[in-house]
């Protein structure tokens, strides 16, 4: 049984207040990425309660779904004050940073070992490209309810970058990669084959996208599904990726994935 209170939840948002307010002092790049994770995090927290209310969890479920999504990213501040960098292959995977800070500052001091233990296992595995098999149905759920939200706000953010994008670059959010022309066969075929992406197969900008626009096969909720389909994230990545006759293949696949994931009745009738 989960047994989480509001203090335990008030008490964990009053210390992340404060963790984070530590990169925000001097350095104007590092000061700029804590807050668009702080408020990614803070997103990200909404987005998990709306999908989970869907799904009518207990208050006590609730509370552990806010605080994981609350701790997710926690690793990404110092990932970033020590290497500036958001890119887990060029510094250190930020999942297991953030279980090490959740520990080092006993951050879940109050809960019960069987709940910390879960929380650590599900910010753990929140970026793993999938999830490992061999865990408990609780863990299993809390953590695609989880990787839901995450990827909800994180197409959020993406999508408004590309709309708004100016000559000013964001390094961070576009992990580094080249703005070049084109795009992998690679991972045309992997979307095409409706697999996620692997991201050693990304070589620029377009790829990337694409690898965003792939994280619909990774979706778990319907309510999840029908937020995307509602903010229409996947038509405007399509349009800041070339125009051909593959990238128009892509989008025609998903659409119909789309249709069947939404409307299964109907696809086992056709």
């Amino acid at each position: 049984m989960i047994k989480i209170n509001s203090r335990h939840v008030e008490d964990i948002k009053k210390w992340f207040s404060l963790y984070v307010k530590n990169f925000k002092q001097s350095d104007n790049e590092l000061t700029e990425n804590a807050i668009l994770k702080e408020n990614h995090t803070i997103r990200v927290c909404s987005e998990i309660l709306r999908i989970g209310s869907a799904l009518d969890l207990n208050t006590d479920e609730l509370h552990l779904a806010e605080i994981t999504a609350l701790l997710h990213d926690v690793g990404r501040f110092e990932q970033y004050a020590r290497y500036k960098t958001f890119v887990d292959g060029k510094s250190e995977n930020h999942a297991l940073l953030g279980v090490k800070t959740i520990e080092k500052y006993k951050v879940l001091k109050g809960l019960n070992e069987p709940t910390k233990d879960l929380i650590l296992r599900i910010v753990k595995y929140h970026n793993r490209a999938t999830l490992p098999e061999k865990e408990n149905k609780t863990c299993l759920f809390f953590s695609k309810l989880l990787r839901d939200a995450d990827k909800l706000d994180i197409w959020r953010v993406v999508t408004d970058y590309y709309v708004q994008k100016n000559s000013r670059r964001n390094n961070a959010l576009e992990l580094d990669l080249p703005d070049t022309r084109g795009f992998s066969d690679q991972i045309y075929k992997e979307l095409m084959n409706q697999q996620i992406v692997d991201i050693r197969h990304i070589k620029n900008l377009n790829d990337f996208k694409l690898l965003q626009v792939g994280w619909i096969f990774d979706i778990n909720f319907p309510a999840t599904l029908n937020a995307v389909q509602s903010r229409h994230y996947l038509e405007m990545i399509q349009a800041v990726l070339p125009e051909s006759e593959k990238i128009q293949n892509i989008f025609n696949m998903i659409q119909s994935y789309l249709h069947e994931k939404m409307n299964p009745n109907n696809a086992e009738m056709e």
